[in-house]
């Protein structure tokens, strides 16, 4: 699992090094890419940041063509932050292939065994969230 995880973070800081990004903005990326739509306070949430750190973040992705922001049609208080067509598209020249391959290499398995190994990773997510709050602890 260590050996594992090692290999993740080297990718992802190779990754986030080719799109001329740091480690929280590429989770910011990869959080927008799973949403249609995110504000920038449940950023902060999901990133562990404080109102001045998530919009200096989003400054550095705009300015990259990244990210763009657009006021909530029913709220002019509120912003929705939404990933760009130039971002999806990079970050799937770096991560498409896990999909890809991923889908190739699951084929080795049974139904069972693939609900066994969810079930596992399942529970060693769970349990680095349950820590995650001890961690952020100063």
């Amino acid at each position: 699992m260590q050996a594992m995880q090692a290999a993740i973070d080297a990718y992802d800081e190779a990754a986030a090094r080719a799109l001329g990004v740091n480690r929280t903005d590429l989770r910011c990326l990869e959080l927008l890419n799973q949403h249609t739509a995110l504000t920038p306070t449940r950023l902060g949430a999901e990133l562990g940041l404080t109102t001045g750190s998530v919009t200096a973040m989003l400054d550095r992705l705009e300015r990259l063509s990244y990210l763009t922001r657009s006021p909530d049609p029913t709220d002019r208080r509120k912003t929705f932050i939404q990933i760009t067509d130039t971002a999806r598209q990079r970050t799937w020249e770096l991560y498409g292939p896990f999909v890809t391959e991923g889908d190739a290499l699951m084929k080795d398995y049974t139904t069972a065994d693939l609900e066994i190994l969810a079930g596992f990773l399942r529970r060693n997510r769970e349990l680095y969230e349950r820590h995650l709050a001890r961690a952020r602890q100063p």
